[in-house]
């Protein structure tokens, strides 16, 4: 999904996953795992942020290897397994 900052200033949401830096306009991509996250569903019932749109499936691709690479970064586990077993993930 991709997601903005439909706010006139920053807006932080501390995912399970990880955080996200919207600056007001700015549009980021989250997992359909991510949609489900209580933080994200805060900001979405104020309105903080609001779905824009489905992501395509490269989209989704370039993603996943975003979050790939920030959890290697950051020391954790990729959570590969667990994306590619989740029923919301996109099959190919």
């Amino acid at each position: 999904m991709l997601i903005k900052n439909t706010n006139d200033r920053a807006v932080t949401i501390e995912m399970k996953n990880r955080d996200i830096l919207l600056n007001p306009g700015e549009e980021k991509f989250i997992t359909a795992e991510e949609v489900r996250d209580e933080q994200l569903r805060a900001k979405l019932q104020v309105r903080a942020v609001s779905i824009v749109r489905p992501s395509t499936e490269d989209e989704e691709v370039e993603l996943m290897k975003e979050i790939e690479s920030l959890a290697i970064h950051q020391g954790e586990p990729d959570g590969e397994e667990d994306v590619q077993n989740s029923p919301d993930s996109m099959s190919s």
